[in-house]
C-alpha cells in the first residue's frame, strides 16, 4: 500500500494510509501514514465502536494537512478493551491462569498452542479462511519464534528481507490471531472485548509477549526497540502493571 501511495501521488492525488506494521511502513516511507496499535485485520480498532473508529479516521484525514512527506504518525490510543468478563465463556479452554509449571513459560506457550489446535481447525473450517500466516505456514512456526525470545536465544528472521523487529512482530501477530480465532470458535458467541480480556489475563502467550517487550526495550537492535515501546502490548495491560 505504501508503494502504491508513491505512484498515486506522482499523478497529483494526495494519499494517506493506515499502517498495522510500523517497521514495514517506516522502511517504505509512504507519503502519509498513521500507525495504529491494533491487531491485524482491524485497521480501525474494534467492531461496533463508531466513536473510536471516527477518531481514527479523523486522525488519518488530518495527515492531509501535511503538504509533503514522508509522514508517519502514531495513533495515541489502543482499541477499546475490557468491560467484558471472562465468565462469558460457555466452554472456555482453561490454562490454569497461565502458570508456566515445570516446562517454563516457553513450554506453557507451546502447550497452549497444542490445546487450541482443534478449536482453530474448527474456526478455519467454518470461515473458510484465516488471518494466520503472515509469519509462516503454520502457527507452530510463529510460536517457536516467539518462545525463542522467551528463552533468550532469538531465532534469526526466516526472511532475509525482514528485520529482527519485523519478524518478531509478525510472529506475535500470527500467534495472537491464532488464539483469537480458536477461542472465537467456542460456544457462547464471545465478543471482541471478552476475547481480548481472556487473552491478556489468562494465557501464557500474553506473559511471553510481556517478556519480549522487556527484551526489546533492553536491546541494541534499532528494529526491536519500537516494539518494546509501542507495538506489542496494549496500554491497558502495561498501565495495570
Amino acid at each position: 500500500m505504501g508503494a502504491l501511495g508513491h505512484y498515486i501521488e506522482r499523478e497529483g492525488v494526495p494519499t494517506a494510509q493506515v499502517s498495522l506494521i510500523r517497521e514495514q511502513t517506516a522502511a517504505i516511507k509512504p507519503p502519509r501514514a498513521l500507525w495504529v496499535p491494533f491487531m491485524l485485520g482491524r485497521p480501525f480498532g474494534a467492531p461496533n465502536e463508531p466513536d473510536f473508529q471516527r477518531r481514527v479516521l479523523r486522525h488519518l484525514l488530518s495527515l492531509f494537512e501535511r503538504a509533503a512527506g514522508p509522514v508517519l504518525e502514531d495513533f495515541p490510543e489502543d482499541a477499546p478493551a475490557g468491560g467484558a468478563s471472562v465468565a462469558a465463556f460457555a466452554c472456555p479452554v482453561s490454562f490454569a491462569a497461565a502458570r508456566p509449571g515445570d516446562t517454563g513459560l516457553a513450554g506453557a506457550v507451546l502447550a497452549e498452542v497444542a490445546q487450541l489446535a482443534p478449536w482453530y481447525d474448527l474456526a478455519r473450517k467454518r470461515r473458510g479462511r484465516t488471518t494466520v500466516g503472515v509469519f509462516g505456514s503454520t502457527p507452530e512456526l510463529a510460536a517457536r519464534h516467539v518462545v525463542s525470545y522467551v528463552n533468550g536465544t532469538p531465532e534469526v528472521s526466516p526472511n532475509p528481507a525482514w528485520s529482527a523487529g519485523m519478524a518478531v512482530k509478525r510472529a506475535c501477530d500470527d500467534l495472537k490471531a491464532y488464539y483469537y480465532e480458536a477461542v472465537a470458535a467456542q460456544p457462547g458467541n464471545l465478543d471482541a472485548r471478552a476475547i481480548e480480556s481472556w487473552f491478556w489475563i489468562e494465557t501464557a502467550a500474553a506473559q511471553a509477549f510481556l517478556a519480549i517487550r522487556d527484551y526489546c526495550l533492553k536491546s541494541n537492535d534499532e528494529s526491536l526497540k519500537p516494539l518494546g515501546k509501542l507495538s506489542l502490548i496494549p496500554r491497558f495491560v502495561t498501565d495495570g502493571k
